[in-house]
């Protein structure tokens, strides 16, 4: 599990990232004895406004490529900059959003009938990514208790994000993946940063 005092340092870092790309603050520097350097995971930045907590960007890294630093840097800029459903932050924005960072731990591969995945789908804990020859995506473990869905529901939307059809998780040529994260939020646009817990909404 990654430490309070790493992740509130990351989701920092992914905000200095962002404003020093619009020139408004520099880095700030790693907590002692963090042992940052061992830390091998997935990063994702989602941006959100606030208070209304509307998505204003999200893109990130599943498999770690360099170094946790260097990874948060770049998913910062990436989730700022360069989603494509969103036009870039602007230094007037930048004030107004809230960042999340998402650790992902290593894929694992489902190894068991498609028709059967719903069942072994834990929401509120697993993020999924699919794999086809058409196309692959990915969903945070907390995208599915923000909206609601059911196992079944989050399969269709993942499908639908690497832009398949509904139904394609059920394909055998389909690799579908779980992963956890660790999860860390500021409450206020540069304020306190908490770690995040998802809880399942009630049946």
């Amino acid at each position: 599990m990654i430490s309070d005092e790493v992740g509130a340092f990351l989701v920092r870092l992914a905000r200095s990232a962002i404003e020093s790309q619009l020139g408004l603050q520099r880095a700030p520097e790693p907590p002692r004895d963090s042992q940052l350097a061992a830390i091998r995971r997935g990063v994702f930045v989602t941006l959100y406004t606030y208070e209304s907590k509307e998505l204003r960007g999200c893109m990130g890294i599943p498999i770690p490529q360099t170094n946790i630093i260097d990874d948060t840097i770049r998913a910062a800029k990436l989730a700022a900059f360069r989603d494509p459903r969103f036009p870039g932050l602007t230094s007037e924005e930048v004030g107004s959003v809230i960042l999340e960072i998402s650790l992902l731990t290593e894929p694992e591969l489902f190894k068991v009938e498609p028709r059967s995945l719903p069942e072994h789908i834990r929401i509120g804990i697993d993020g999924l990514i699919i794999e086809a020859d058409e196309g692959a995506g990915l969903l945070l473990p907390q995208v599915p208790v923000e909206y609601g869905w059911t196992p079944e529901e989050f399969l269709m939307h993942l499908c639908l994000k690497a832009g398949l059809r509904v139904t394609d998780w059920l394909r055998k040529d389909v690799k579908i993946y779980r992963f956890a994260a660790d999860i860390f939020a500021e409450e206020e646009p540069r304020g306190a940063i908490r770690r995040v817990s998802i809880m399942p909404r009630a049946a």
